[in-house]
C-alpha cells in the first residue's frame, strides 16, 4: 500500500546534496511529491513529501549512504499526501525594522489573533553587523480585510518596526 512520508533533511550546504537524495530516492522507486528547500546561514534544509510502497525502515536504508557521505541529519515522519489540496495565499505581510528579539512572535501573534494563516514565511538580517536590520516576508490567506489586518499590525509600528500588508492577486482560470 503506498504511504506519505515527509523527508526533512539538514546539513552543510553544498553542491549535489538534491541530486544525492532524489538519485537515492528514484532508485528505490519512490514518487516525490511537493519540497521546500531554502539555505539558512550557509546550512541547506529541504522538506520533502516521498510516496512509496516501502517501510519507513527501507526509505532510512535508501537514503542511507548520501546522509552519511554528505554529513546530513534525517527525519522521516509518515503524512496524508493531500496534493492538489491548496489554500492560496491572498495577503502579503512585509516587515522591516532593527533587528531585536520578539519580530516575529509579534507579528506573528497580531495575524494569528485575525486567523491569519500562513502559508510561506522568509526573514533575512541584513544592514551591518552594528545596525542589523530584520527582514520577514510573510504570504497568507486571511478571511479578513486588509483594513482589520493593518489595524492588528498597527501597534508594531510605534515600536518601529514597518509593517505593510498587501493584498495578492490570484489569477484563475
Amino acid at each position: 500500500m503506498k504511504q506519505w512520508y515527509m523527508l526533512t533533511v539538514v546539513g552543510q550546504d553544498r553542491a549535489g546534496i538534491v541530486a544525492a537524495l532524489a538519485e537515492a530516492l528514484y532508485r528505490g522507486g519512490a514518487n516525490l511529491g511537493e519540497a521546500s528547500m531554502a539555505r539558512l546561514g550557509g546550512t541547506f534544509a529541504i522538506m520533502l513529501m516521498v510516496e512509496t510502497n516501502a517501510e519507513r525502515a527501507e526509505v532510512e536504508r535508501w537514503l542511507a549512504a548520501p546522509v552519511r557521505d554528505l554529513g546530513l541529519q534525517m527525519h522521516i515522519d509518515p503524512i496524508q499526501g493531500r496534493l492538489h489540496s491548496h489554500v492560496e495565499p491572498n495577503v502579503r505581510i512585509l516587515v522591516h525594522g532593527a533587528d531585536r528579539p520578539g519580530i516575529v512572535a509579534q507579528v506573528t501573534a497580531a495575524l494569528a489573533a485575525q486567523g491569519f494563516n500562513i502559508l510561506d514565511l522568509h526573514s533575512d538580517v541584513g544592514g551591518t553587523r552594528e545596525h542589523p536590520i530584520y527582514i520577514l516576508m510573510l504570504e497568507g490567506h486571511s478571511a479578513a480585510d486588509l483594513a482589520v489586518l493593518e489595524q492588528a499590525l498597527a501597534p508594531l509600528r510605534k515600536s518601529g518596526v514597518e509593517v505593510r500588508a498587501t493584498a495578492i492577486e490570484t489569477m484563475v482560470g
